[in-house]
């Protein structure tokens, strides 16, 4: 009996951490959706749905280390710029208790920029606390 108890309760726990997971996967590509809005429609207003206030985001230019505030840097971005044709990819999701990191892609025609967002469960809602970005330049 008391091997019956274990198994279930085994089972039953086991069972509510993989809703939980599916509750916060869904969440998490949520705050993606709007990193993606922000990016392909040139909706400099989503980046505060999906960036902590405080996000930084980095990457390397000609081999110069750069780091910047997240929504300020693509905000100034996006609205300079018209928006281009881009493929967008979500390649991983990893998440452990009120942390994750998701590996992303957007494709433009020359080349593809790989973000690696880290993200945190702040308050209910999950928010990117920081981007690290490589720009990979397609072959002809």
């Amino acid at each position: 009996m008391k091997k019956l108890f274990f198994i279930l309760t085994l089972i039953t726990t086991f069972m509510i951490q993989t809703q939980a997971q599916t509750t916060d996967l869904q969440l998490i590509e949520k705050t993606i959706n709007h990193y993606f809005d922000g990016m392909l429609n040139h909706n400099a207003e989503s980046f505060t749905k999906a960036f902590h206030a405080t996000a930084i985001m980095r990457w390397n230019d000609d081999a110069k280390y750069t780091e910047v505030n997240a929504i300020q840097a693509l905000s100034e971005y996006v609205n300079a710029n018209d928006p281009v044709k881009t493929k967008t990819n979500i390649t991983a999701i990893n998440i452990v208790g009120d942390a994750a990191n998701v590996q992303l892609e957007l494709e433009y025609e020359t080349f593809t920029f790989v973000d690696f967002m880290h993200m945190m469960k702040i308050e209910g809602e999950w928010k990117i606390v920081s981007k690290t970005y490589t720009t990979v330049k397609k072959d002809f």
